[in-house]
């Protein structure tokens, strides 16, 4: 059995689904999610199911499981990158995911929780100054 992976960022825990779902693989991630929110005092929870091509009733109900026991533990669930097909499977299924937010992106969904979206160190450019030779010489500041 696959073991969906469970990072941790600042104080929110990102699962990232990138396996088909199989029930007892969910049932794994709500095992697994559990205790990372205890052991890390997490505040927020966001699910990326981007990948996730295919819903049935009971992984839809099990995410609503999932925010309903994150919010138990004092953390908020965000699903992110939600398929139009898999929405509309839901909603056909008659799941309406209560107490889940949604985003549509991972930078959306930590703005919800209250997070920054983390930020690689990038150099920043400083402003062409002219040579002798009329040229301009950019120079980056190192991070």
């Amino acid at each position: 059995m696959e073991r969906v992976p469970i990072l941790k960022i600042g104080d929110v825990l990102l699962v990232s689904i990138q396996v088909d779902l199989q029930d007892q693989t969910v049932l794994a991630l709500q095992e697994d999610l559990a205790e990372r929110i205890v052991a890390t005092g997490a505040h927020g929870v966001i699910i990326d199911i981007t990948a996730v091509d295919i819903v049935d009733s009971f992984i839809g109900r099990m995410f609503a499981t999932i925010a309903a026991m994150s919010r138990l533990m004092d953390a908020e669930t965000v699903v992110v990158g939600m398929r139009p097909a898999v929405a509309i499977t839901l909603v056909e299924l008659g799941l309406s995911l209560g107490g889940v937010r949604t985003a549509l992106d991972l930078e959306e969904g930590m703005r919800l929780l209250g997070a920054e979206p983390p930020t690689a160190a990038l150099p920043t450019a400083v402003p062409a100054t002219p040579g002798r030779d009329g040229a301009g010489a950019a120079v980056a500041d190192a991070p």
